[in-house]
């Protein structure tokens, strides 16, 4: 169960972190949109478990591979975004997200 103080920084997290790659979503993937759906802190705050959703969704694994080589940076920049509210800027793994994809398979199933 998470901590009360777990919810407001991956709440800070999510936050920051969609900015950043909707700054940087030109280079990282061209064409194709990328929001940041959840993120869940470990519970000494030094990780950042966060779930991507790409769309359209084709490519999304080389999306992913493309943000995970970008990790360093995007670290730094959120260290600076939120360097007067957390003292440890937590560590970033990505994942996809791929809720939307099963929603719209089941709906399609429903239609036939």
């Amino acid at each position: 169960m998470e901590s009360t103080r777990q919810k407001k920084v991956a709440r800070l997290v999510q936050k920051e972190l969609a900015e950043i790659i909707l700054h940087h979503s030109g280079e990282l993937a061209p064409g194709k949109m990328i929001s940041v759906t959840t993120v869940r802190v470990s519970p000494d705050l030094s990780l950042a478990k966060t779930w991507i959703s790409i769309f359209p969704s084709d490519k999304a694994a080389e999306i992913l591979e493309g943000l995970r080589s970008h990790v360093p940076r995007i670290r730094y920049e959120l260290g600076q975004k939120v360097r007067n509210q957390l003292r440890i800027v937590p560590e970033i793994a990505f994942f996809i997200d791929d809720s939307n994809d099963y929603i719209d398979k089941i709906s399609n199933l429903l239609k036939e």
